[in-house]
């Protein structure tokens, strides 16, 4: 086993350490308080290569690994989890469901843009009945010759009313169960559809959350991706990749808190020394470091796993549900250490507590990752 980072991790890492603690972290409370979409930052993240990091640079990406993303999204939601998950999603749901499952015209329209951060994308599987149960898809896709008619309702969509590109899923043929679903490529603007309000939430204020409404939007034929019924199935392998994206950021979450707390602990005095130095707080950051870099060797098998070719499924499951669980009690711990002053915005640390709860829910909740674990192994 080697746990040594290349040169090339090491470049990425760094460049997206700089970046957050630069360009992300001024007007970081302020974007969460006002819930706004950093839709500069965006475009430098784009062009630093963060949106397609995975992407064949024939198709405009960084070309680089799971490992990479996985150390860029860490970085990032260090100090902004609203900034990381735009990547999260525009990486891993959006730009690797076009590139391992789109035909090459879909490619070159698309993911070229996605890749680029020209566009920004977003993913549209849940509904206000199908949230952890994807089988049950209300919206529908009507065939109708050259193209499908679209109707139906999507919520809590991630860049929701930014996106240029909406990969949809839907069912066409409600007999044939989950082999009746397909995904579609829906551009914003298309007659029929539209950007409900901005929802407002807990945590990751600065991203853009959304219901959508199809009503008879037309889509043509060439937007299906894949084979007719093969929706369902483009869902769930999109997913599992996502869910290291989703473990990365609770995982930056969790340390980011862990760093503001122990350079707190070292800068406030109690009883006539730094907090640090006193064995209550001293054995909550010896915890929250063992369980960090625990959290953090989960992550990286499934980014190691993505990128040998092995089947990733469990380990992306395994690392989600311990990251994030790791992300929300470490935060709570961050908060505790800083005492009255983790109470209030100015020291961050309630935010990236407000910012942990999302990782255990979407992208399949903790529970749906114990299934996913468990079902893997009674079937081996």
């Amino acid at each position: 086993m080697d746990f040594s980072l290349t040169e090339e991790h090491i470049m990425i890492r760094d460049a997206a350490r700089d970046f957050a603690r630069t360009e992300l972290l001024p007007g970081v409370i302020e974007r969460d308080e006002k819930q706004h979409f950093p839709a500069e930052l965006v475009k430098k993240m784009g062009d630093l290569g963060f949106l397609g990091i995975m992407v064949d640079p024939k198709y405009g990406g960084s070309g680089m690994d799971a490992i990479s993303y996985v150390l860029v999204m860490e970085e990032l939601s260090k100090i902004d989890a609203s900034a990381s998950v735009i990547v999260s999603v525009n990486n891993s749901l959006v730009c690797y469901g076009l590139e391992a499952y789109g035909n090459e015209e879909q490619k070159q329209k698309y993911l070229t843009k996605l890749a680029t951060g020209e566009f920004v994308g977003a993913f549209c599987l849940s509904e206000p009945e199908a949230g952890s149960d994807a089988t049950s898809q209300a919206t529908t896709a009507i065939d109708n010759g050259d193209h499908y008619v679209l109707n139906g309702t999507k919520n809590w969509i991630t860049n929701g009313g930014r996106s240029d590109v909406y990969l949809v899923i839907a069912q066409t043929d409600r007999s044939k169960g989950h082999r009746g679903i397909n995904a579609f490529i829906v551009e914003k603007g298309m007659p029929g559809f539209e950007i409900g309000p901005k929802e407002d939430k807990l945590g990751i204020r600065g991203s853009d959350t959304h219901t959508l409404q199809f009503n008879d939007v037309k889509v043509p034929k060439e937007n299906r991706i894949g084979e007719d019924g093969f929706g369902f199935k483009f869902a769930m392998k999109t997913l599992s990749g996502g869910r290291i994206g989703i473990a990365a950021q609770a995982l930056g979450i969790a340390s980011g808190a862990y760093e503001l707390a122990l350079k707190y602990s070292k800068e406030r005095k109690a009883f006539g020394t730094e907090i640090c130095n006193h064995q209550a707080i001293a054995f909550k950051l010896a915890d929250m470091y063992t369980e960090i870099d625990a959290a953090r060797h989960l992550v990286m098998k499934a980014a190691w796993d993505k990128d040998q070719g092995n089947n990733y499924d469990r380990s992306s499951a395994m690392a989600k549900l311990y990251a994030s669980k790791v992300a929300m009690e470490h935060t709570v711990e961050a908060v505790q250490i800083h005492g009255g002053n983790g109470f209030v915005k100015e020291y961050h640390v309630e935010r990236l507590m407000r910012d942990a709860k999302i990782t255990q829910i979407y992208e399949g909740t903790s529970e749906i990752q114990k299934i996913v674990i468990s079902r893997s192994l009674i079937k081996e």
